[in-house]
């Protein structure tokens, strides 16, 4: 039996909006493992359905050539209606953790992003259109639907000219902001993904348009890179303190009969 390889080809890839899909692993098996969300096992069906520990929120992994592949629902809670997040095939599942990450942190900090234009600003993202934002390369642009008054749903597309839509992914107008600033965070953030399998992934290989670096890593790192984003998401749910044993008392003694 041959041995496993000491190291593997690994492509860091930027911008990280056209890197691929990547593996969904990395967001499903985190929300099973670290964040408590079931699941139900239907092998005949071609997808994946979590639902968090509260029972408020599923999220629904489903190929289809017509629709969006991810789906996260969020039942109505007092002030604040039912909202919904959808990510095309394609979309990187690192930005989809992101969202993942935040909609299940217990205590997010008081910092916590609440303008999801924020990052892509600072990121040097130029306006467009009436309330949205385009990457420097003009391949991925945000929008808020809606007016200023009464707005609406917001809209990420990643296209190769008019031609070639890559992903979309869509927030409805009551998805929290905080968790729409993450994904957005994710999207402007400069650092590359990684790929093993970047050949066929890529939407492109056109040098002018991506950045594919090719490094041999360490098998074992690349591994093991999973169970590390299990064991740090895991370590933001303190353990649940076990229940206090109740004292036992000395059964009473019994008093003499004659």
């Amino acid at each position: 039996m041959p041995s496993a390889p000491e190291t593997v080809e690994v492509d860091f890839i930027t911008p990280r909006h056209l890197a691929g899909g990547g593996d969904p692993a990395w967001i499903t098996v985190p929300l099973h493992r670290a964040c408590g969300w079931s699941y139900g096992d239907d092998p005949l069906m071609p997808r994946v359905l979590l639902s968090s520990p509260d029972q408020k929120a599923i999220l629904r992994l489903e190929p289809d050539a017509y629709a969006q592949w991810w789906t996260v629902h969020h039942i109505a809670e007092p002030g604040r209606p039912d909202w919904y997040a959808s990510f095309g095939a394609r979309t990187p599942v690192e930005l989809i953790a992101a969202f993942t990450d935040a909609l299940t942190d217990p205590a997010p900090g008081a910092d916590a992003p609440w303008d999801p234009c924020g990052a892509l600003r600072q990121a040097g993202w130029s306006p467009y259109g009436v309330n949205g934002f385009a990457s420097p390369d003009e391949t991925a642009y945000v929008e808020r639907l809606g007016t200023p008054a009464d707005p609406g749903a917001w809209f990420v597309m990643v296209s190769l000219g008019m031609d070639q839509k890559v992903w979309q992914a869509r927030f409805g107008a009551h998805t929290p902001p905080p968790l729409v600033a993450a994904f957005t965070a994710a999207l402007a953030d400069p650092q590359p993904v990684h790929r093993t399998d970047s050949g066929r992934s890529l939407p492109t290989l056109d040098p002018d348009v991506i950045t594919r670096k090719t490094t041999s890593v360490r098998a074992v790192y690349v591994a093991g890179a999973l169970e590390d984003r299990i064991r740090s998401l895991a370590a933001r749910h303190p353990p649940t303190p076990p229940a206090p044993v109740p004292s036992r008392q000395a059964p009473p003694t019994p008093g003499r009969t004659r």
